[in-house]
């Protein structure tokens, strides 16, 4: 008996039921992240490093040894236990000099594994080459890759790439937009919607009488109360904790690789006919062997005889007279006993048909 595989659709509970903050959702001017980047050495590796192929590692660590006051021609380098490794990481712009934060380190040479390593220090900067703080110490990785001179391998994840915990340390202070003594404050939209920025802004007046206001999707602009300017900070961790209940897009996300699907909980299929099956054909190899006569001077013959075999999945059509929510789509889908991959398929039909009310993301 042939086995299915029936895929669940996950349902987003509608976010009426859940009200979110409004710090979950939006976030208040000033307040952003800023991407920093490093090019730096791990060490210490056992073996599984960079090769002398990877010139750029055996560059680096020749600078680096002249700066301790040691030359060593680079023929004489062996760089198996060093990789060449960048380092990237997303700080918060209110951080100040001497905050921590958690760095990522991944190979960019023909390393085989940088687990075990310890990251030197490495200058991180921003675009414009402005270094704003280092990063240093032992990369956690998670998973190992160990090979064997008789070409036996046994991996687990990804070796290759890891992190340093609060590895990165801040030395200049980030530009931002100060929130002392002003009477406007403004709140951007993480996801830009309109009717969210209306029900943050109802949300917001319903405490703080007239003080929001919509300029578009993504902007709302609140009055400060003329007597809680003395405690802005106060007042704005009031703002940011008010529950509001954001609207949710239909959306279907397939994940062609893994067979993955999670549909939220406002998509909809309109009436449709459904019929999905598959044609296995198979052609299999019977040779025939004839033997020489007794005493002949012939020799042995063999004729491939192919013989093709067709097999036509059973497959039912179903009508669809319409799903409303998650269950309806997930139990109308079932009912075709096809696999996550097929079901992939039949969303993307049904989307190029008109039948599916939802937007389809694929990754």
């Amino acid at each position: 008996m042939k086995k299915f595989m029936i895929i669940i659709l996950l349902m987003l509970i509608h976010a009426e039921i859940f009200p979110q903050r409004i710090k979950d959702i939006a976030y208040i001017t000033g307040s952003s992240s800023e991407q920093i980047i490093g090019y730096g050495l791990v060490v210490g590796i056992a073996g599984t490093g960079d090769s002398h192929r990877s010139s750029f590692t055996v560059q680096s660590v020749t600078s680096m040894l002249k700066r301790f006051g040691i030359t060593v021609p680079e023929t004489d380098l062996r760089t198996r236990n060093v990789a060449a490794v960048m380092v990237t990481a997303s700080i918060n712009s209110y951080l100040k000099p001497g905050a921590t934060f958690d760095v990522n380190v991944s190979s960019i040479g023909d390393a085989i594994g940088i687990q075990g390593g310890t990251l030197l220090m490495t200058p991180l900067s921003t675009i414009n080459g402005e270094v704003y703080g280092f990063a240093q110490g032992p990369v956690s990785v998670g998973g190992y890759n160990v090979s064997t001179p008789t070409g036996s391998r046994v991996a687990r994840n990804h070796s290759l790439a890891g992190r340093v915990p609060r590895g990165g340390t801040l030395q200049v202070e980030l530009k931002n937009n100060s929130l002392t003594q002003t009477d406007e404050v403004k709140l951007y939209l993480r996801d830009p919607d309109l009717s969210t920025a209306t029900s943050i802004v109802n949300a917001i007046n319903e405490n703080f009488n007239g003080t929001a206001s919509a300029v578009d999707p993504a902007e709302v602009i609140i009055k400060v109360p003329a007597d809680r300017r003395n405690n802005l900070i106060g007042f704005l961790s009031e703002v940011e904790n008010i529950p509001v209940s954001p609207d949710v897009i239909a959306k279907v996300v397939l994940n062609e690789r893994t067979g993955t699907v999670v549909a939220g909980s406002n998509v909809k299929i309109l009436p449709v006919t459904i019929s999905h099956g598959s044609l296995n054909i198979t052609i299999r190899n019977y040779p025939i062997i004839s033997q020489p006569g007794a005493f002949s001077n012939g020799t042995t013959q063999v004729l491939n005889n192919y013989v093709p075999y067709a097999e036509q999945d059973s497959t039912n059509a179903i009508a669809i007279e319409g799903a409303s929510n998650v269950q309806e789509v997930a139990s109308a889908l079932n009912s075709l006993r096809v696999t996550p991959k097929d079901i992939i398929a039949i969303f993307q039909a049904l989307k190029e048909a008109g039948a599916l009310i939802a937007e389809v993301i694929i990754i």
